[in-house]
C-alpha cells in the first residue's frame, strides 16, 4: 500500500506545495516519489528592504497558497480525493507565514476529512536524506540554514539529539549580513558565493569563532563584525571598495565559515559513534565550497547532501516528514497551533535563550 501526502510550506519567504508518494513501510520498501514540488518565491517583494519583511511575507503567502496547491495537484494529475493526508509546517518560523499555511491546511482538512499532520520545519530538513537517499537511522545531520545551525543525531522521525549549534547567528544570517555590508543583492548566500569565486580567501585574516573551545557549539556574530571592520578600514584608506576588495572579502568570509563548520563537524562525528552517514541540509548546504569541505570531513563515512532544490525551503520535505509521522500513527486535529519557536530536541538546554514564546533553538 502507498501513502500520498500533500505538503504545505510557508515558514519564511517561500510559498510551497508538494505531493509525495511512498510505501507504508521503510523507505526501501517503496522508494519515495516526488510527484510535484511547487515553490513561489518572494525575492522581488523584499529586494528593496535588504531582507525579509514579515508582514509582506505573510500577505504574499495568503495570496499564493491556494494557487501553489492547485498547481501541485495539476502537475501530479491528482485531486484532493486521491490524498491520504495533509502535512503543513506548523513552526518554527515567521509567525504570520506559518499561520497562513496552518490555516490553509486546516481548511482543506475540514473540507475533505483528510488527516492533518503538523510538521516541524527543522524536522523536514533533517529527514530529507531519508527522502532522497533512504538513509537508515541513526545518522548525523548538520542542519545549516538562514535561521538555524545545529548538529543533530537523527535517531527516528521524531527523535533528535542535539550535539551543538549556534549560540547567536546562523550562517545564513551571516551570509545575508555580509552581502548587505558589501552592497550585494539578497539572498546573500548565492551572491557571496558567486563573488567569492573571483577572490583570494587568504588576503584577510578573519577569525574562526569558538575553535579554541571544546564542543560543537558555533558563533558567527563576531565574524560579521570582523568583516565590517575590514571593509571600513579599506574605505578609510582608499576612499571606497574596489571590485577585487569585495571579492577577497567574500572569499575570506566564506572560507572562515567553511573552516569553522568543517572542524565542528569533525568533533560532532567523533561524538557520534555508530551513525550510518553524515548528512547536510538547509539552504546554506547549497554552497559548493561548504559541500566540498564537509565531504572531506566525512572520509569513509557516506556523505549525503540533497539536491539543491531540496536544500532550500520546499514543501516536498514537509510532505515526506508528514509521511514519516503518519507511519507512526501520529496525527493532529483542528486545534493545531502555529509556533514561532519549536526546538527539535526539547530536552537540550536552549542555546539562544527563551521567553514567553519558548526556546529559540
Amino acid at each position: 500500500m502507498t501513502l500520498t501526502v500533500l505538503g504545505i510550506e510557508s515558514s519564511c519567504d517561500d510559498t510551497g506545495a508538494a505531493l509525495v508518494r511512498a510505501g507504508e513501510g521503510a523507505p526501501q520498501v517503496l522508494a519515495p516519489e516526488i510527484l510535484a514540488n511547487v515553490v513561489a518565491g518572494q525575492t522581488e517583494l523584499h529586494a528593496a528592504f535588504g531582507g525579509v519583511v514579515p508582514e509582506i511575507a505573510a500577505r504574499a503567502h495568503a495570496e499564493k497558497l491556494d494557487l501553489v496547491v492547485e498547481e501541485a495537484l495539476a502537475r501530479a494529475g491528482l485531486t484532493l480525493g486521491d490524498l491520504d493526508a495533509i502535512a503543513v509546517t506548523a513552526g518554527p518560523g515567521l509567525i504570520g507565514g506559518v499561520l497562513s499555511g496552518v490555516m490553509m491546511a486546516k481548511g482543506l482538512s475540514a473540507a475533505t476529512g483528510l488527516p492533518l499532520i503538523g510538521v516541524n520545519h527543522l524536522a523536514g530538513h533533517a529527514l530529507t536524506p531519508r527522502l532522497t537517499d533512504g538513509l537508515d537511522f541513526p545518522y548525523l545531520m548538520l542542519l545549516v540554514s538562514g535561521g538555524h545551525c545545529q548538529f543533530l543525531r537523527v535517531e527516528g522521525p521524531e527523535a533528535f539529539a542535539r550535539l551543538g549549534g549556534t549560540i547567536d547567528d546562523a550562517p545564513g544570517e551571516a551570509f545575508d549580513k555580509c552581502a548587505k555590508l558589501l552592497g550585494l543583492p539578497q539572498p546573500g548566500g548565492p551572491a557571496v558565493e558567486a563573488e567569492a569565486k573571483q577572490g583570494d580567501p587568504k588576503r584577510f585574516a578573519f577569525p574562526r569563532p569558538l575553535l579554541d573551545r571544546p564542543g560543537c557549539d558555533l558563533s558567527f556574530s563576531g565574524l560579521k563584525t570582523a568583516l565590517m571592520r575590514a571593509r571600513d578600514a579599506l574605505v578609510a584608506d582608499q576612499g571606497g571598495l574596489k571590485r577585487q576588495d569585495r571579492a577577497d572579502l567574500c572569499a575570506g568570509f566564506q572560507a572562515a565559515i567553511a573552516d569553522t563548520l568543517a572542524e565542528k563537524s569533525r568533533r560532532a562525528l567523533a561524538a557520534s559513534p555508530g551513525v550510518t552517514a553524515f548528512a547536510v541540509a538547509g539552504g546554506v548546504a547549497a554552497n559548493a565550497t561548504l559541500r566540498g569541505r564537509l565531504t572531506e570531513v566525512a572520509g569513509d563515512l557516506p556523505f549525503v547532501a540533497p539536491p539543491l532544490a531540496l536544500c532550500t525551503d520546499n514543501a516536498a520535505m514537509i510532505a515526506w516528514a508528514g509521511i514519516e509521522r503518519l507511519r507512526l500513527g501520529h496525527k493532529d486535529d483542528l486545534t493545531l497551533s502555529a509556533r514561532p519557536r519549536w526546538p527539535l530536541d526539547p530536552s537540550a538546554v536552549p542555546l539562544i535563550g527563551s521567553g514567553k514564546r519558548g526556546a529559540k533553538a
